[in-house]
């Protein structure tokens, strides 16, 4: 993969949670990255890691990936890519297309035809290389791995030339630690959260994930001052300060609370404080964070560009609407209506739809029988 820097999304976090799973299993296993091998992220992950250097521009070129694979890729049985439209998978490819080894591709979400609908250049631009290099990449791919079935129809929209192997195996993490200090240390450093009904936003601060529109909604409820929300996230594009002045605008300075990205414990107190996790995403592969939700046992408030909302709303471990102000405007509303006692009730539903769809264990054994199925030629 190309980086396991936490920032940029909730990719590295999947890759790791899989990877510990297998490992936990005696599986032996490397991660090859396009990291600078003093990255900071790269320190006490416990898991052998190759960082052969960052990539160049956007593409993430590297010199040294295609040497390294035809010098150590011989030592495998299995070959996962995570992620397309960068060199890492057209390397893959050149290495391993018609060879012995079998290799897999996650997609992560890029064959989402949203990309295309929200930025028709880019998609054109991307048609220009798409023949030559990622149709064959999934082409030639033992299998290509989609995380829901939701991102497997969507993916078949993106490009007419598309042929690949297709299989469906969700993305999960680890049950979180249990801390007994953690929600009072979180409320210590956020008072002002205190004494109030408390929605938390966790995810990359990024147009495609619908902050602006939630803030837009949650000035909707005005008639309730006591309930607030938590935007914690890394500002990947510098869409904070934009952020802040609709909060002041909308007049909810004592209200929202930016917190940047959290991690450990500070990461369970928001959970653990937390009466709902919000996310009115306009394009979401998969949604770590509503997984984490769900196995803090948070109920999600989803929008239907989240593609695991079937599994949520099958599952009653939350509120589903669409990727738009009403339907943003409805999630708070459905939810600060709900009666108490079905909040419980909603609340057990996530943890349940954790335990039975998105626990680490049952993601690797889904892995694992697509891994040992007898690869067949494409």
């Amino acid at each position: 993969m190309h980086t396991l820097d936490p920032s940029v999304g909730g990719v590295a976090a999947s890759v790791l949670a899989l990877s510990r799973g297998l490992a936990r299993r005696g599986h032996r296993l490397d991660i090859v990255v396009l990291d600078d091998s003093a990255s900071p992220w790269l320190a006490d992950i416990a898991l052998p890691i190759h960082a052969l250097g960052a990539g160049l521009t956007s593409y993430r070129y590297s010199s040294k990936l295609l040497p390294w694979l035809k010098k150590q890729g011989g030592d495998y049985d299995r070959v996962i890519v995570n992620g397309i439209w960068q060199y890492l998978s057209f390397a893959a490819w050149r290495r391993y297309a018609g060879s012995s080894i079998p290799y897999y591709v996650f997609p992560h979400g890029m064959l989402d035809p949203w990309f295309k609908e929200t930025f028709p250049l880019k998609h054109l631009k991307k048609w220009l290389y798409w023949p030559w290099a990622e149709y064959r990449v999934l082409r030639n791919a033992a299998a290509v791995i989609f995380t829901s079935e939701e991102e497997r129809s969507q993916a078949r929209k993106s490009f007419w030339l598309y042929r690949c192997r297709e299989k469906v195996s969700p993305l999960g993490v680890e049950a979180p630690p249990i801390s007994s200090n953690a929600k009072s240390e979180f409320l210590s450093r956020y008072p002002q959260l205190q004494n109030t009904r408390i929605f938390l936003f966790l995810g990359r601060l990024h147009p495609k994930k619908g902050c602006d529109m939630l803030l837009e909604a949650f000035a909707q409820m005005r008639s309730n001052d006591s309930i607030s929300l938590i935007l914690a996230g890394p500002d990947q594009v510098g869409w904070e300060s934009d952020l802040r002045r609709q909060v002041t605008r909308l007049n909810l300075t004592n209200r929202i609370v930016f917190t940047g990205m959290l991690e450990g414990p500070m990461k369970q107190g928001a959970f653990a404080n937390a009466e709902a996790f919000v996310l009115p995403s306009h394009q979401e592969n998969f949604g770590i964070s509503v997984v984490e939700a769900l196995a803090a046992r948070v109920p999600v408030l989803i929008s239907n560009r989240v593609n695991i909302w079937r599994e949520i709303e099958a599952d009653r471990a939350g509120y589903v609407e669409s990727d738009d102000l009403a339907g943003t405007t409805r999630l708070l509303q459905r939810w600060i209506g709900t009666a108490p006692a079905e909040r419980e009730m909603v609340r057990e539903n996530a943890r349940r739809c954790f335990e039975q769809r998105f626990e680490i264990d049952r993601a690797v054994e889904s892995l694992l029988q697509i891994l040992n199925e007898p690869p067949t030629a494409q």
